[in-house]
């Protein structure tokens, strides 16, 4: 491995920017995203009611946005995948269910109530919205 990192120093260099920008960038953009969910968001009246907020826009308007949100997501699961292997520093699990948040792909509703039930991520969210005076996130009964 050192070996490798000697011989690919230029590589290594940009890795490890991208490695530290990449943290930086989940840590501020995760505590912002979280505290911004609203409180009611996994419940069955708020997913009737949120809708696509751009279904009114020009075609070129909309298509333009749905693509920007799904590419910050897809950024933001690809930024939690790095943040998951062992020995990097982050909140992985974390950044990929929000990167998950903002995307819109079919079943998605369905994948974000089983990962939101899961203990370590809800007490994770719990947390930070409680230190920034948000209310807990509720949940439709299983």
């Amino acid at each position: 491995m050192i070996e490798w990192v000697k011989s690919n120093q230029t590589l290594a260099t940009w890795l490890g920017v991208a490695s530290i920008v990449t943290f930086l960038g989940a840590l501020i953009a995760v505590p912002v995203l979280v505290t911004r969910i609203g409180a009611d968001y996994f419940m069955p009246e708020a997913e009737a009611a949120d809708g696509d907020r751009l279904k009114d826009r020009h075609p070129v308007l909309r298509w333009s946005g749905l693509i920007l949100k799904n590419l910050l997501g897809g950024l933001l699961v690809l930024t939690g995948l790095v943040l998951s292997i062992p020995l990097v520093v982050g909140q992985g699990f974390l950044t990929i269910f929000i990167g998950l948040m903002i995307m819109d792909f079919p079943g998605k509703r369905k994948l974000e109530l089983r990962l939101i039930r899961l203990r370590p991520l809800r007490r994770a969210i719990d947390w930070i919205r409680h230190r920034y005076g948000r209310e807990p996130l509720r949940l439709p009964e299983p």
